[in-house]
């Protein structure tokens, strides 16, 4: 089966990072599946740039991890095509706690006597998601004056992979 659509998990709803706590032991969710995104830093970590880049997003939003990794992956080749490894520095400002759940569905006829009483299933976990707040910084890019347009570029092209929402680039 593949990927819903994001607009299925978008919006925020009752966070599941880990089960309840029991008496003398934390029980975790079991069958939390890896995530994608696996570098979160890329580029020049050492050096000190002049301009700051952010995308910030306007409102409350759920993104998933593969949604963050193409995303990265977007900015990350447009900017290694216009400049090289030292001229920018590149950061994933958000981590996927969220474990989203999914619940299969028969799709064969008759399925409709199989789900009387199903209409709020629990699900099993299919994958996570960074539940970021309004105003907070999902990618920050660094560079300095002179490669300020390509940096804006990089997070125009990284925001196109989000879902959809609203998205803004700061400048500082």
């Amino acid at each position: 089966m593949g990927l819903r659509p994001a607009r299925v998990y978008r919006r925020w709803k009752r966070p599941y990072t880990r089960t309840a706590v029991r008496v003398h032991r934390k029980a975790y969710i079991k069958g939390v599946p890896g995530i994608k995104l696996v570098i979160f830093e890329v580029g020049n970590k050492s050096a000190s740039f002049s301009k700051t880049l952010k995308l910030v997003t306007e409102e409350k939003i759920q993104i998933r991890h593969n949604a963050l990794e193409a995303g990265r992956v977007a900015a990350v080749n447009y900017l290694k095509k216009k400049m090289d490894d030292k001229s920018f520095f590149l950061r994933v400002n958000v981590y996927p706690h969220h474990v989203l759940r999914e619940h299969a569905q028969a799709a064969v006829a008759q399925a409709d006597r199989f789900y009387q009483g199903m209409s709020h299933p629990f699900g099993k976990p299919k994958a996570r998601a960074a539940r970021v707040a309004e105003g907070k910084a999902i990618y920050i890019i660094k560079v300095n004056e002179d490669k300020l347009e390509h940096a804006k570029t990089a997070l125009k092209r990284a925001s196109m992979k989000l879902p959809k929402g609203s998205y803004k680039i700061v400048v500082e």
